[in-house]
């Protein structure tokens, strides 16, 4: 089932517009969204021309235009982007209302949008939705792998999930999945030509597999815990990469050692492809949250998800 909010944009011209503005609106909010007529008529459930018709006829009514347009790409212009954010708060009302309808009904419908962070989505989130999807099949689910800190109101999503370091002070967090470690791993490959490390300072003489997330420039340290100490150990390498995934699939081949998630390294070290070192330097910390801005009342799309993450059994 589609999100709730969708109206249809009628594509008669400006006496349509000019009688009723707002399915024009939130025509444009979703073009502005995606940067595509192509993308946002396809949610909306109408042909691109027939949006593209809308929006020009709401740029006749309003005596501006909203929107630049090339064969490439569509962009906002200044008097767009402030009549974007002017409508923004009134079209989140909006969509509040048809979800409290949705409530009403006792049953969750809509679109569910979630901005996770990518380690999360591949060792937490991944594994549980078909159980999740299974269970509430009227609700649709967009997963946005991110690894920045998004803006979930501007960006339309109803709640994020990152490590609790990480999260706006502004916001609901409700933790889930217990207390997280990291784990140093290197394959049995690499160990026959270099001797385990006994101490993280050892790792001066290792070879690193380095992290650097997307749009940063900073290189992540190895993280170290023991003893309520928390510290960080600049390490070197040849190679840097910016996913986890991949990170880990250099470890196997005998690249370097890795900090990864351990969960994502757990089948891995089991089955021998994988040596984990290190492991009394590395103590668990707290782990995942799911966060969203405070409201008065919780969507219930939103609410059977929380609810569906904390009811899990982490091993």
């Amino acid at each position: 089932m589609k999100n709730a909010f969708i109206i249809a944009v009628d594509p008669a011209g400006a006496a349509a517009i000019a009688a009723h503005p707002l399915p024009a609106v939130l025509g444009f909010a979703r073009v502005a969204h995606f940067g595509s007529f192509t993308r946002a008529a396809a949610e909306l459930e109408v042909s691109p021309s027939a949006l593209s018709q809308s929006v020009r006829a709401l740029e006749a009514r309003l005596g501006v235009r909203l929107l630049n347009r090339t064969t490439r790409r569509v962009a906002l212009t200044e008097h767009g982007a402030r009549f974007l954010e002017r409508i923004q708060p009134g079209l989140a009302q909006i969509q509040a209302a048809f979800d409290d309808l949705d409530d009403v009904r006792h049953r969750p419908t809509g679109r569910l949008r979630i901005n996770v962070g990518r380690t999360a989505l591949r060792i937490m989130i991944e594994p549980l939705l078909p159980r999740f999807m299974a269970r509430y099949p009227e609700l649709e689910v967009e997963l946005f792998a991110d690894d920045t800190l998004a803006d979930l109101v501007a960006e339309g999503f109803d709640a994020g999930i990152r490590l609790g370091e990480s999260l706006a002070r502004d916001m609901v967090a409700v933790p889930f999945g217990g207390p997280q470690r990291q784990v140093i791993v290197g394959a049995p490959a690499y160990f026959e030509r270099h001797p385990p490390p006994r101490t993280p300072q050892d790792l001066a003489e290792h070879d690193c597999i380095r992290l650097r997330l997307p749009g940063s420039r900073r290189l992540y340290p190895f993280e170290f815990s023991r003893d309520g100490r928390d510290f960080d150990v600049e390490v070197r390498g040849r190679l840097i990469l910016n996913e986890g995934a991949h990170i880990l699939s250099a470890a196997r081949a005998g690249l370097g050692l890795a900090q990864v998630f351990e969960p994502s390294a757990r089948a891995d070290v089991r089955e021998g492809r994988l040596v984990e070192v290190l492991s009394e330097w590395l103590s668990p910390f707290p782990g995942f949250y799911i966060y969203y801005p405070a409201r008065k009342q919780l969507p219930m799309k939103l609410r059977v998800f929380v609810d569906f993450l904390r009811e899990q059994v982490w091993e």
